[in-house]
């Protein structure tokens, strides 16, 4: 597999652990406030020298654990608490003894340099293992690309003959980052021409915006699809017809193309002790992960054999 593969497998994987805003305003940070009415701003205005520095990072409580997420990004985080990355989150948190908060920022590009690398929060709960941009934990979990069917049509392989004849739902991220890898291993088989597209970005002005792929398989609009598991296995278990999730296989395909990915923690660069703190922590505490993670019927692979079926 080429670089530029894995880099855009990994980009996708990292869009995919929370989604992008194409509208979104501005999340402020949580211990901002609104002025009081008829207040008088004292933030001086941006001037050419200005503009070019960057604002002093907020000084942080120790005794808090600052989580930089995505506020509508089911089921990894949502401003209410509800995603599994948020009950991670709670549990990481009353581990080490620390007050849990947020920094809400719509993932996107520039999410590292705008939340971990600015001094906003301390970690982001899920980022592919091999991603460049932060300090990774150990995976917490390993996942996988899977088909979605409607009962009765089951796919495991992009090789299945079947497939030359249905359509075929697939995210994509646009021509910047290149293409997912459900769309290099269609392409690889000449089936291109069946692909109907989905934007990672989704409609971010509507709650869980990736869940539109899911639904158009519920409706028959296209005839299967393949998406990230996480997502997938949420959704199809809360569609309003029997979904099937059946895992891609193999995991990495005859043209080298990975569909499984390790997940761990992000921490910054450097951040070398709080990390060994966030490994230990996976370690003891990995029934508890894999129970939340189970909850949201993520499809997990690697040592405990469990995949979507």
């Amino acid at each position: 597999m080429s670089s530029g593969s894995k880099r855009a497998a990994l980009f996708v994987i990292a869009s995919l652990a929370a989604v992008a805003a194409t509208r979104s305003r501005p999340f402020q940070h949580e211990r901002q406030s609104p002025a009081p009415a008829g207040s008088i701003s004292m933030t001086a205005p941006l001037t050419p020298i200005t503009a070019a520095v960057p604002p002093p990072p907020p000084l942080h409580d120790p005794l808090d654990l600052w989580v930089c997420a995505d506020p509508n990004n089911m089921p990894f985080s949502n401003a209410q608490g509800e995603g599994f990355e948020n009950k991670i989150a709670r549990l990481v948190a009353d581990d080490l003894g620390r007050r849990l908060r947020y920094f809400w920022e719509p993932q996107r590009r520039g999410f590292v340099r705008t939340t971990l690398k600015a001094g906003n929060c301390e970690v982001v709960i899920g980022v592919p293992s091999a991603y460049e941009l932060v300090e990774a934990t150990r995976p917490y979990y390993q996942s996988t690309y899977v088909f979605v069917s409607r009962r009765g049509l089951r796919f495991r392989s992009f090789d299945d003959p079947r497939l030359a004849t249905l359509s075929i739902g697939i995210q994509i991220v646009g021509e910047d980052y290149g293409n997912p890898p459900p769309a290099q291993a269609l392409a690889s088989r000449h089936l291109a021409g069946n692909v109907r597209g989905f934007m990672v970005y989704g409609d971010y002005s509507r709650a869980a915006p990736q869940r539109a792929i899911i639904d158009a398989v519920a409706a028959g609009r296209v005839d299967t699809a393949v998406v990230w598991g996480p997502l997938a296995g949420y959704f199809a278990s809360r569609a309003q017809v029997p979904l099937d999730i059946t895992a891609v296989t193999p995991s990495v395909d005859r043209f080298g193309l990975p569909f499984a990915f390790e997940i761990s923690m992000g921490v910054r660069p450097g951040a070398i002790a709080f990390r060994a703190q966030l490994d230990d922590l996976i370690d003891r505490r990995q029934t508890d992960l894999q129970s939340i993670l189970r909850a949201y019927r993520v499809p997990l692979v690697g040592a405990d054999n469990r995949t979507a079926s």
